[in-house]
């Protein structure tokens, strides 16, 4: 599979750290960017690459030539007049005759090529995109997907934002069909996202690859420092899911938001003090932060899966205002008990996944490849304790339980416990 890499970008935001070299020769770690990415792709066995440059593009293609010193084979396209970032797609039609991998040259990133493409064979749509939860949503943009991952809406910076939204991130990675470059355009520029992808949404054609895999721009000098210091210590490598990965797993109720019974109104959902704090400290850390729960009130037909979707997008939103995020959120609806006025008959069943039980942690160790011993559980009630010993996890207990390895009087003070 051909990779394409974009590197026609001017960098003029973060211009104060470099401003005589291209946005993607900027080092990290003694090395650019771009040779990082090269590398990523030709651990994976992409070795086929074509580099579209523009600004100072003399300087990508006099180091790194024709890709041999770094074991790849390196064609260019040079856009002499500017041509949008999708542009020179146009022009490389002919020579993107089956599905290919399309890469933003200014981010720093190290995932699993493999998965992603897989994940997008197996859908069978025209492109699919390699999206992530980031500490500033509202400065992204965001995607919205139904539950099979198709795209139903694309909302750039500029577009109406009310409401609440899943923290879902474009990341700038994609894996594209030729099919997407059929069309004819009359602008002289063309964007990738505004005028070939968005327009995809709600067609059924365009789909969601959801990976808290590293994956990050770099295009402000603080954005710039934060990737170095990442790149330095070892977390951008460790993220790639080939990689073990360890979680910090969170009960919502009681752990995350105030405990008020079984919560069915949305406007009943509210953070508890120091949760933004302390998932940021996840989020900072090397682990992954992803909410397991029990929602026993969509088997007793009490609140709908939309209903319950709209809440913990509520959840996101409001972490995401504050920098934090979840890389995931996983429910069990189920409930074994019946009489229940309006219950749905097919949840009413002694499932796997209601905690006690492991269900939960285990469908997240298979989706991000976790080591559920070098993981946490960490909850208010004795079945998320349970939870955390069954699955093989170590356990935080908000509260005084001497069977946990770690209690505090919140998760702030959990999550301080477990990260020192």
């Amino acid at each position: 599979m051909k990779a394409v890499i974009m590197a026609g970008g001017k960098g003029t935001r973060i211009a104060s750290v470099a401003s005589d070299i291209p946005k993607p020769m900027i080092p990290v770690a003694g090395k650019p960017v771009l040779e990082h990415e090269i590398g990523c792709l030709k651990a994976q066995g992409y070795t086929d690459l074509i580099i579209t440059v523009s600004h100072l593009g003399h300087v990508i293609t006099d180091h790194f030539g024709d890709g041999s010193r770094w074991g790849v084979h390196i064609e260019y396209f040079t856009e002499e007049t500017p041509l949008g970032n999708a542009g020179a797609l146009l022009h490389l039609k002919e020579k993107l005759t089956e599905d290919f991998l399309l890469l933003n040259a200014d981010a720093v990133f190290d995932v699993d090529f493999d998965r992603f493409v897989e994940a997008h064979r197996k859908n069978g749509g025209l492109a699919t995109l390699f999206t992530h939860p980031n500490d500033h949503p509202y400065d992204s943009g965001l995607i919205v997907a139904d539950a099979q991952g198709r795209v139903t809406r694309w909302l750039a910076k500029e577009d109406d934002r009310t409401g609440y939204y899943r923290n879902r991130v474009n990341a700038g990675l994609h894996v594209l069909s030729p099919k997407v470059l059929e069309r004819t355009f009359d602008t002289p520029k063309v964007d990738l996202d505004r005028q070939i992808l968005k327009p995809l949404a709600g067609t059924g054609e365009l789909y969601v690859y959801d990976s808290p895999e590293y994956v990050k721009d770099m295009g402000t000098p603080a954005r710039y420092a934060a990737v170095c210091r990442d790149f330095e210590s070892g977390k951008v490598e460790a993220r790639n899911l080939k990689n073990k990965q360890k979680a910090i797993f969170l009960d919502r109720d009681g752990t995350i938001n105030e405990y008020v019974g079984f919560l069915r109104n949305i406007d009943e959902f509210r953070l508890l003090d120091g949760v933004s704090e302390a998932i940021r400290a996840i989020n900072q850390s090397g682990y992954l932060a992803i909410v397991v729960t029990n929602q026993p009130v969509v088997a007793r037909g009490e609140v709908t899966v939309p209903q319950l979707n709209e809440i913990h997008n509520k959840m996101e939103t409001l972490l995401g205002a504050s920098g934090a995020y979840v890389d995931a959120v996983y429910y069990c609806p189920h409930h074994p008990h019946k009489g229940y006025a309006g219950e749905v008959p097919a949840l009413k069943i002694d499932c796997d996944c209601r905690k006690p039980k492991t269900g939960l942690l285990l469908r997240a160790a298979e989706a991000f490849n976790i080591d559920l011993s070098q993981s946490w559980m960490v909850g208010d009630g004795e079945n998320d304790l349970l939870c955390g010993k069954n699955g093989g996890c170590k356990t935080a207990m908000i509260g005084a339980d001497d069977r946990a390895d770690v209690c505090g009087a919140d998760l702030r003070e959990c999550i301080q416990k477990i990260l020192e």
